[in-house]
């Protein structure tokens, strides 16, 4: 993949969005802008103890954590038809202004609930940089085409999860916790250049969608009763679901139980992130052989067997060296799950891609909040809460798979 050239390639055309030219950089720049997600997560996680430390208030973490992905469900509902009526640009310009400000709000925070409110803005405006490029994605190219296209934005963006919790746990090893959303500002400074310099608008004038609000709610209702959307969207929602119970309690686990130094954490973080990107990027090759729906069910399959090992483990008092080898088979399952389930879910709603992808993410980080809020209501300093949690989600994501119509292949 090339990340400095500016040459099209070779668009896709599809039955409701004609081929348009694509630039080689645009996995880089999308890639770029949805890792903001694990940017502003991932860089945070180390600083756990610290924050909860400097606010004498040890729910303090998990509820700005939760506060995150409230914001992030709230956002994409709205910027997802925002994108569909005036176009790809101009939300993530918007959005990126208000998550730079947010940002330096989080960094002269004075409290949990000040802390919280400015997560929740960064959130709000950082969702148009997670949900818009999806709906990017589809607006030049479908199933397997789109399949690749996910698999190389998601090789840049998988960088971040491996960077962000090493650079947080030198943050806080030398200096304040604050710092980490100094440099989140930063990050959004540089995104919203590239944007503003480098990222075209993959939505055209004439294919956007100028409906009212009233519009947009029938919209919605109109997407989540097409079968192949709302099985595929609730499957990826409950793989994230485990996905975010696995954020919410492993810095208790490995830091806290564990005893584990920052910097230990975060090479067990960047070898989870490591494991996901080289599945993510085998994800489109098998999918150009088997099809869309094999691979889904491999990918269930392997999310159970990991959280249910995990679970075992976790209640027969194994090791750390046990808890990480089921970490490692879950992760595995997201390099399958999290692209396929996207591409599937929306391959029958090219005209209105940035409303479905919306409706999809909102449910992904409502499901991330409320997992990560079980996981940190019933935390007793073991894996316990995290693999029960873990393991009820990948039962209802194998659930959510075989309700899949049969067409989709």
């Amino acid at each position: 993949m090339s990340g400095v050239s500016s040459a099209p390639i070779t668009a896709v055309a599809t039955a409701s969005a004609p081929a348009i030219p694509v630039p080689c950089r645009l996995p880089l720049l999308l890639g770029f802008l949805i890792a903001i997600g694990p940017v502003s997560v991932d860089m945070y996680l180390p600083a756990f103890p610290a924050i909860a430390h400097d606010f004498h208030d040890a729910a303090a973490p998990g509820l700005t954590l939760a506060a995150y992905f409230a914001g992030l469900a709230m956002g994409q509902m709205t910027q997802g038809p925002f994108s569909d009526r005036v176009g790809r640009r101009l939300p993530i310009l918007l959005g990126l202004a208000l998550y730079i400000l947010a940002s330096i709000g989080c960094a002269l925070a004075w409290s949990t609930g000040s802390l919280s409110a400015f997560r929740l803005l960064a959130a709000f405006g950082g969702s148009a940089s997670v949900v818009i490029p999806r709906a990017m994605v589809r607006d030049v190219a479908d199933g397997p085409a789109a399949a690749m296209l996910f698999s190389k934005l998601m090789l840049v963006m998988g960088v971040a999860p491996i960077i962000a919790p090493i650079l947080g746990s030198v943050v806080i090893t030398f200096g304040s916790w604050r710092w980490i959303f100094v440099l989140a500002a930063i990050y959004g400074v540089v995104a919203i250049g590239l944007v503003w310099r480098l990222l075209p608008d993959t939505l055209s004038p004439e294919r956007r969608s100028l409906v009212g609000f009233r519009s947009i709610l029938i919209r919605y209702g109109q997407i989540t009763t097409e079968r192949s959307f709302l099985a595929h969207a609730l499957t990826g929602t409950f793989a994230i679901g485990a996905l975010f119970a696995y954020l919410a309690g492993t810095p208790g686990v490995f830091i806290g139980e564990f005893r584990w130094q920052p910097l230990e954490y975060a090479a067990l973080f960047g070898a989870n992130a490591a494991i996901y990107i080289g599945f993510n990027q085998w994800n489109p090759h098998l999918v150009a052989r088997v099809g869309l729906r094999p691979v889904i069910t491999v990918s269930v399959i392997l999310l159970a067997l990991g959280a249910l090992a995990l679970t075992i483990s976790s209640m027969l008092g194994g090791g750390a060296v046990a808890i990480v080898a089921a970490l490692f088979i879950c992760q595995a399952s997201y390099g399958f799950a999290l692209p396929s389930t996207m591409v599937a879910a929306l391959s029958r709603h090219a005209a209105h891609a940035g409303s479905a992808s919306a409706l999809m993410g909102t449910w992904q980080y409502v499901g991330g909040a409320i997992t990560g809020a079980v996981v940190g209501a019933f935390a007793d300093g073991t894996a316990r809460p995290m693999a029960i949690t873990m393991l009820g989600c990948a039962l209802f994501a194998f659930a959510a798979a075989a309700f899949r119509p049969r067409s989709v292949v």
